[in-house]
């Protein structure tokens, strides 16, 4: 779809502008209709000039009225509304004055000055009646639109607060049990191992700071530090920790949020990989589902049979019979989906039929190119963990 070169400007993006166009537009189309009246009544030419010192004088006391105006409108209605009812028919009064003044000295001789008053009035008070509405009338419909830019932009920093607190939940024992592996390979004086698991983890937790918390990454980077964080594991657990990636190229440049995929991966080693002696394999695969992003975390850990089953799903350990947060949990992930998919996603845990257990999230498929050169859904079905 084409793009317009210039992008339209809100009419009150400057208020200050907008008030004098208002302004200039407002009394010139009075002017306009003042003018048409003298001459459909064949008046003579020359006496337009009453029409524009009329125009020119109610330009000036509605922007005196404006600086009043102003100074009322934040405060209590009572005040408000009070001192526009009692400023508006002094305004008119000035305005009417003036009118009467000049056409008495235009005319000379003729009607008294009270009935060139009280001629002018009910017209100037017809006119600055309108204007006071209009002010009124725009600026209150001005102060609801910041009153709801505001709230937005407060849902807005709540989101992204809540964001940023789901990003950053990382399980503390991993940070733990990774810094005492480290500890133990120094005083082992096994130090290439201690510096490539101190190189790993300065570079996974440095992805995980640099990153927005409501930054979307492509699947190939989600991937990669994913195997950044797996490689970390891997040196605790070794050959019980297997891992196998069915990726589907079609799905590298879609887009997720960052970080998605590990509390998943890390839910998979606490349930699966750690409660059985020879392990388990955690298997992740992407593949495209008509215009939906399918992604499936699974392993062949003891699945929904084992009895800690529960404090998977709620991401809860037991510690004396009392219920402790471990800071992951699939919840975690419901949380950040709904928060950037609403309703538009789907999270479900399963049991495939071999056995294990299995996580499967669909997104909306999108990327930072253009649609068109969107490639086909895989045709391949995703290979569940054996």
């Amino acid at each position: 779809m084409s793009v317009l070169p210039i992008q339209p400007i809100p009419f009150f993006a400057n208020k200050d502008r907008a008030f004098w166009r208002l302004q200039f537009i407002g009394w010139g189309g009075a002017m306009v209709l003042r003018t048409m009246s003298t001459l459909a009544n064949n008046q003579s030419s020359a006496s337009l000039v009453l029409v524009v010192i009329a125009t020119i004088t109610g330009f000036s006391v509605s922007l005196v009225l404006s600086v009043i105006y102003r100074a009322l409108i934040r405060r209590r209605a009572i005040i408000t509304w009070g001192l526009t009812a009692l400023m508006l028919p002094v305004a008119v009064a000035l305005h009417a004055f003036i009118d009467a003044w000049v056409i008495s000295l235009w005319r000379g001789e003729g009607d008294s000055f009270a009935q060139l008053f009280l001629g002018v009035f009910y017209f100037d008070a017809t006119l600055l009646g309108a204007w006071t509405a209009l002010y009124y009338m725009v600026n209150f419909y001005l102060q609801v639109e910041e009153q709801n830019d505001q709230l937005i932009r407060l849902e807005n920093q709540a989101t992204s607060a809540q964001l940023a607190m789901l990003r950053y939940q990382l399980n503390p024992h991993f940070l733990f049990n990774t810094l005492n592996s480290i500890s133990t390979l120094v005083l082992l004086k096994q130090t290439e191992p201690a510096n490539a698991m101190l190189s790993r983890l300065s570079s996974f937790l440095r992805y995980t700071l640099i990153n927005k918390p409501s930054a979307r990454v492509t699947v190939e980077q989600e991937v990669e530090t994913l195997q950044l964080y797996l490689d970390i594991e891997r040196m605790r657990f070794e050959e019980r920790l297997r891992t196998t990636f069915t990726i589907d190229p079609a799905t590298e440049t879609g887009l997720l949020p960052s970080l998605l995929l590990q509390p998943l991966v890390e839910n998979a080693i606490k349930y699966a990989v750690s409660q059985q002696e020879a392990g388990a394999e955690i298997t992740v695969a992407t593949q495209l589902v008509g215009p939906m992003l399918r992604i499936t975390v699974s392993d062949t850990g003891p699945g929904l049979q084992s009895p800690t089953t529960d404090n998977r799903l709620s991401g809860m350990t037991y510690d004396g019979g009392e219920p402790v947060s471990t800071g992951v949990g699939l919840s975690n992930i419901r949380d950040r989906l709904s928060q950037a998919y609403g309703e538009n996603h789907r999270f479900e845990t399963i049991e495939p039929l071999e056995g294990g257990f299995a996580v499967v999230i669909e997104l909306p498929f999108e990327r930072r190119e253009t649609t068109e050169d969107m490639p086909e859904p895989a045709r391949q079905p995703v290979q569940m963990a054996r």
